[in-house]
């Protein structure tokens, strides 16, 4: 029973630090998005540069997304891991 118990906890501590990441990329992204223009009205020498860094931005906040999205199944597979084992260790004591 205390290898299950010690599994639990390895899990738990797994889950709060694939937690930790995914608010901190979550944080990180609302920083970048807070610099994304919804239009740009720019003349050709102004297109070139500002144009350029909105795509840059775009890309990584795309990027940025898809980690977001597979640490947050990470994070949920889990805590239903953890509360599965917590439920098996409860119905076996």
């Amino acid at each position: 029973m205390s290898g299950l118990s010690h599994s639990l906890m390895y899990l738990l501590a797994s889950w709060g630090a694939v937690t930790a990441v995914l608010v901190v990329l979550v944080i990180y992204g609302n920083t970048l998005s807070t610099r994304e223009e919804d239009q740009l009205y720019l003349n050709a020498a102004e297109q070139e540069m500002m144009a350029s860094e909105q795509q840059v931005l775009i890309a990584k906040m795309r990027h940025l997304a898809r980690v977001i999205l597979y640490l947050g199944v990470v994070s949920a597979a889990l805590l239903l891991a953890s509360a599965g084992i917590w439920v098996w260790i409860g119905l076996n004591s």
